[in-house]
């Protein structure tokens, strides 16, 4: 079978990650994976915003949990000691399309690294906040940027998941 649909068919959302950081050059290379994701008219309007420092991480853990209705302390990430936070231009229509393909992109980049990963949302209420906007200025990034999702990342505590049986009646042909 070919290897990127295979990966396509075995690829799962992780929820138990072991605390090792994955390599940069692993996480370089997830990330450069979302860059070439497709995008609508070729606008390449979206970012990403590695999070690698643990202190950060879990502050954005708290502030994501709390958005989610969580009891202090849940991790939303899993332990997940990488979080990749994709962001698309806020003036753009197709953001949150472009910015999903960015996601699915780096998720397959993941797992064909051996790594595990899953997509959290709530950036997009996250990156409304105040200081995450004064954050993106610390950060060097200019404009509006809506918040798309995370894709935490990193080395999958126990197996990878078996994936379920599809449903039925998913597919109609026009012949």
């Amino acid at each position: 079978m070919n290897e990127i649909i295979k990966a396509m068919e075995e690829r799962r959302s992780i929820r138990k990650f072991k605390p090792d950081m994955p390599t940069k050059e692993d996480l370089e290379q997830i990330i450069e994976a979302g860059l070439y994701a497709a995008n609508g008219m070729g606008k390449q309007a979206t970012i990403t915003i590695a999070v690698t420092n643990k202190k950060f991480r879990d502050r954005l853990s708290a502030i994501n949990a709390k958005i989610g209705g969580w009891k202090e302390g849940f991790d939303p990430f899993y332990g997940a000691p990488a979080i990749l936070i994709v962001l698309a231009d806020k003036n753009w229509a197709n953001r949150v399309y472009d910015g999903s393909l960015v996601m699915g992109n780096m998720m397959l980049a993941a797992y064909s690294l051996n790594l595990g990963s899953i997509w959290i949302h709530r950036a997009k209420e996250e990156f409304e906040l105040p200081e995450y906007q004064k954050l993106l200025k610390e950060i060097g990034v200019e404009g509006e940027w809506e918040g798309i999702g995370h894709c935490a990342v990193g080395y999958v505590d126990g197996e990878f998941p078996k994936p379920a049986k599809r449903k039925d009646n998913r597919v109609f042909w026009v012949d």
